[in-house]
């Protein structure tokens, strides 16, 4: 049966506000400290405008998301951005990858892949009838 891959982008926040989950979807997400971000960070540690998330296109048709420090127009955040204990400026995300924005502020993305399988109804006219005499007995 012919199947297509589908992921799902989710990222989970930590914060002083807790635990969030974010499934990602959209073209740009910014993350910061201002109300008006798209995923809002709860700390005194992180910039206003910390990153920015932009999808982009695989050759496959599928997306992954690269993430920024600082906003679009090219300001850096206060404190940068640690992912996987590095210190980046922009990192195309894995699975699993954590990112540290400040103390106690973290998020890990998670890219979840699964294959659609497209189920077909079974065929109304598939069945298989057994008259009485196709079963013999075994003595004879």
């Amino acid at each position: 049966m012919p199947s297509e891959p589908h992921q799902n982008h989710l990222l989970i926040i930590e914060d002083d506000k807790g635990r969030r989950e974010f499934v990602l979807d959209r073209s740009v997400y910014s993350i910061g400290r201002d109300p008006k971000c798209d995923i809002r960070l709860v700390s005194q540690f992180v910039s206003r405008r910390h990153a920015t998330l932009v999808q982009l296109l695989n050759e496959d048709g599928t997306y992954y998301y690269r993430i920024v420090d600082g906003n679009l127009k090219g300001k850096p955040s206060a404190n940068g951005l640690l992912i996987n204990g590095r210190k980046l400026q922009a990192h195309d995300l894995q699975n699993e990858d954590e990112i540290v924005f400040g103390p106690q502020v973290r998020a890990i993305y998670y890219l979840l892949k699964r294959d659609a399988i497209l189920t077909v109804p079974p065929d109304e006219f598939d069945i298989t009838l057994i008259s009485p005499n196709m079963v013999g007995d075994p003595e004879d």
